[in-house]
């Protein structure tokens, strides 16, 4: 969570540029009554399918906001929804999403319980003091205790109403996230990337680990990320394999060699200093990750899961903290999060600078990172809401880059960064803040695309399910086309390359595309969907295939002279591959 410059390297400046708003009208998000389950809600473009509020033991009924209780982030498996929570997990059958059904439900405290799924594994990421190796509930009194865990737990959910522990690996700082990484040389093992951003446990609980002094040594806890390798067919030999120091500076080896902490000059934020990483996304697709490491920015080569390399890093003298990233489907562009305010405070009111607590925008381009734009939730919140940026995804509309996105009691904001220089927000959903007089935690702690719905892990309010609707930002070809993309497994720090299959409603996304920007004349744009319409209604397959060999061609011919070249070839593509599927 500026204008074009010269790639932002370590302590490069940025100036502040344009951050981009949809100017449409009064803003429902303003104003909105405040309440619990009766808040009031503003959407635009988008619709809540369903609320379903968290069950028994995991909330506090005298106080919504309980962050011993609060929600936390998301993994999907097929119709299942899986929700960390900071008191355990919750599984939810979502095969039918107006009405989602509770599966099951552990309790296992320790925080912030972030989770990943691969088959029949489920991983969840322990950081606190309290948690414990058996999961209990009354925490951990001794300063050294062989009952703590802080780390990575691991559970068998073949049983998926019994999910049960088969392996606890420790860490030195915990994991406050995690990111699962695929070999594709050995699919007989996964890796988890930990990110560990608390204070380090004593060697006396842990051996190796130093909580105090050395902080910079060879031996420091700190300025280091953890691999943990994962034998799937036998989790309980899970173990760290490396640390590597993705923070030192290549030429001397100091391992604390990226930002130091502390402002960039009159007027810039005060930023974190780089000793850990709060999330890591990786992109296996193309071999690199992106880590959002407290201070810094940074690009990883993943090529070799148990080994990853740092190539790239940037800095922003307008971010506190350096939080998460998200690819675009391309590999060419990378959105970073700035969580200022730690997620608990109010950073989203109309005093607060637009490119504070913002999404910075880069384009990626020979393994490097440039400057292009920010992203913020153009709507002024109230001082009772916790708001910044937070989790997102892509929605897999061809074409477009397009982000879903957590803002706490922001809201979610879904917005277009095909032009990183100009995002855009083009659908939205909001309730209003927990209190009217109290700063309370609450709001959205992610909101993920998956297999045609948006999912959103409400901290104090449970689970939303809610759909975009078309409008003149995004057309109903553009969402059907986005529901042909489905994935099994999906972990959104794991992205997937989006891959559409050859179907009538992709081209008709590119020509909605091609409409609303100009890119073809409106005469050429009639003609060729008439044409498609025609061929496609064709019943003999020979007939089908050869109509649109020729249409392909011709549009091959268009794009030379067309104002959006690139979209008319892309829409060639894809009548090309439904001439090959013709049958």
């Amino acid at each position: 969570m500026l204008g074009a410059c010269a790639p932002a390297m370590q302590g490069d400046a940025i100036s502040p540029g344009p951050v981009a708003m949809d100017p449409s009208g009064p803003d429902p998000r303003v104003g909105l009554s405040a309440g619990w389950m009766d808040a009031g809600e503003a959407a635009r473009h988008m619709r809540l399918v369903s609320n379903t509020p968290r069950p028994t033991g995991f909330f506090n009924p005298q106080n919504p906001g309980d962050f011993p209780f609060a929600n936390s982030d998301l993994a999907f498996q097929g119709d299942r929804v899986f929700i960390g929570s900071f008191n355990g997990f919750q599984i939810y059958d979502v095969s039918n999403p107006a009405s989602p059904s509770l599966v099951t439900t552990v309790q296992c405290p320790g925080g912030q319980g972030d989770l990943s799924v691969h088959g029949n594994l489920l991983f969840m990421s322990v950081e606190e003091l309290s948690g414990r190796v058996d999961c209990g509930g009354q925490g951990v009194l001794l300063p050294v205790s062989p009952e703590r865990f802080r780390g990575v737990r691991i559970f068998d959910i073949s049983n998926i109403v019994q999910p049960r522990q088969v392996a606890a690996v420790q860490t030195c700082r915990g994991s406050h996230t995690h990111t699962l990484v695929p070999d594709a040389n050995d699919p007989s093992h996964v890796y988890i990337y930990v990110s560990g951003a608390a204070l380090p446990r004593p060697a006396d609980e842990l051996p190796g680990c130093l909580r105090s002094g050395g902080e910079t040594g060879v031996e420091s806890p700190f300025f280091r990320i953890e691999v943990i390798q994962v034998p799937i067919a036998n989790p309980q030999q899970a173990r760290v394999v490396n640390a590597p120091r993705l923070f030192a500076d290549p030429q001397t080896g100091d391992i604390a060699g990226l930002w130091q902490g502390g402002r960039h000059g009159p007027g810039t934020q005060q930023t974190a200093a780089t000793d850990h990483c709060h999330d890591i996304t990786v992109y296996p697709a193309i071999g690199l990750g992106a880590g959002a490491c407290s201070g810094n920015g940074i690009l990883i080569d993943i090529s070799n899961p148990a080994s990853p390399v740092r190539i790239d890093e940037v800095v922003d003298p307008n971010f506190a903290y350096w939080h998460s990233a998200t690819f675009n489907n391309a590999g060419t562009s990378v959105i970073y999060t700035d969580e200022w305010g730690g997620g608990t405070a109010a950073r989203c009111r109309a005093s607060d600078p637009p490119t504070w607590g913002a999404n910075a925008i880069f384009t990626l381009s020979e393994r490097r990172l440039q400057h292009a734009g920010y992203y913020k939730l153009s709507a002024p919140q109230t001082a009772t809401e916790n708001c910044v940026a937070h989790n997102g995804s892509l929605v897999p509309v061809p074409g477009r880059d397009i982000k879903v996105q957590a803002w706490y009691q922001g809201g979610v904001s879904v917005f277009d960064f095909t032009d990183p220089a100009n995002p855009r927000e083009i659908a939205f959903f909001d309730r209003g803040p927990l209190s009217a007089t109290n700063l309370m935690l609450g709001g959205f702690w992610s909101a993920y695309w998956h297999n045609g719905y948006i999912y959103g892990s409400e901290i104090a309010r449970g689970l939303d399910v809610l759909q975009l609707l078309p409008s003149e930002h995004l057309s109903q070809a553009e969402i059907d086309a986005a529901k042909l993309v489905r994935f099994q497994d999906y972990n959104p720090q794991t992205q997937q390359r989006f891959a559409w299959p050859a179907h009538p409603v992709v081209a008709h996304a590119y020509l909605d595309q091609l409409q609303r920007n100009g890119g073809l004349t409106a005469a050429r744009l009639s003609a060729v969907r008439s044409e498609l319409d025609r061929v496609e209604r064709m019943t003999d397959a020979n007939q089908r295939r050869s109509g649109l060999t020729q249409l392909a061609t011709r549009l091959d011919a268009d794009a030379s002279g067309a104002r959006d070249a690139d979209r008319v070839r892309a829409l060639a593509s894809v009548v090309r591959e439904l001439a090959g599927a013709a049958r």
